[in-house]
């Protein structure tokens, strides 16, 4: 009896896919049996993942895709459907914000940057990928959350407020697209151990503190425990699952 997290025979694109969550998740879908296109701000610079992916015995495609320009974003999404001939699932991983700043110092470019990188591009490319699925009456979306989404983070205003719009966001295509049997799903990581985090992690009275917070484990996370959350989302053994926001906090946001 075939698993119910097999993804044998489908197709995925993770944006942001080059390093940290987004390098974790391409590969733990392509554990799960997918082929992956992986959107990359540079198509060249894959560090090795493409031969990693093609060592797991799938399909591997590099695609130039700065989710910051639409236009871009949108034809990479066409080019992983002409080539892969289906787009079955999109992991719209890639996101960001800026150095931490209370709120009365945000200025207006700030806003914009990190409501265009985090919401904006979400969005559209929810949009776009989520046409050909409802023509094809089925697929999986999932939204790269975060912890952030559901509480206050002193001097991350902007980036606390476009991971809420992120998660509800979600609920609203899910509510719209159900009906076509096109899932859409949110996951929102606490801190995990990744190239992006790492400078921050270096301050050990700030891992110590983080540590803290996470109530109820204790611990920082790490990459494979998100990726391995997105696997279930956009696999069958997530088919009643629409419109969530799954928290993958240690038990933070419990406290």
């Amino acid at each position: 009896m075939t698993s119910a997290f097999d993804l044998t025979g489908r197709t995925a694109l993770v944006t942001g896919a080059a390093r940290g969550l987004g390098r974790a998740i391409a590969l733990a879908l392509a554990n799960a049996g997918a082929d992956i296109a992986l959107g990359l701000r540079d198509a060249t610079a894959d560090a090795g993942l493409v031969d990693e992916i093609e060592a797991l015995g799938r399909r591997a495609l590099p695609l130039q895709m700065d989710v910051l320009d639409l236009k871009q974003s949108c034809a990479a999404i066409d080019a992983a459907i002409a080539a892969f001939g289906q787009l079955d699932i999109l992991v719209n991983n890639a996101g960001g914000g800026v150095k931490e700043r209370p709120v009365e110092a945000y200025a207006e470019a700030d806003y914009d940057f990190v409501l265009d990188l985090n919401v904006k591009s979400t969005f559209f490319l929810t949009q776009h990928a989520g046409k050909h699925m409802l023509a094809r009456k089925t697929g999986a979306i999932v939204n790269m959350g975060s912890q952030a989404g559901a509480i206050a983070l002193p001097g991350e205003a902007v980036y606390c407020l476009s991971k809420a719009a992120v998660s509800h966001m979600t609920k609203c295509f899910a509510v719209e697209w159900g009906g076509a049997n096109v899932r859409v799903n949110c996951i929102a990581p606490t801190f995990i151990e990744t190239d992006g985090t790492a400078e921050m992690l270096s301050n050990e009275a700030f891992k110590a503190d983080v540590i803290e917070r996470i109530a109820a484990l204790h611990r920082i996370g790490q990459p494979r425990e998100v990726a391995d959350a997105v696997v279930f989302l956009a696999s069958d053994a997530a088919s009643l699952i629409t419109g969530q926001t799954l928290l993958i906090d240690g038990g933070w946001t419990s406290r």
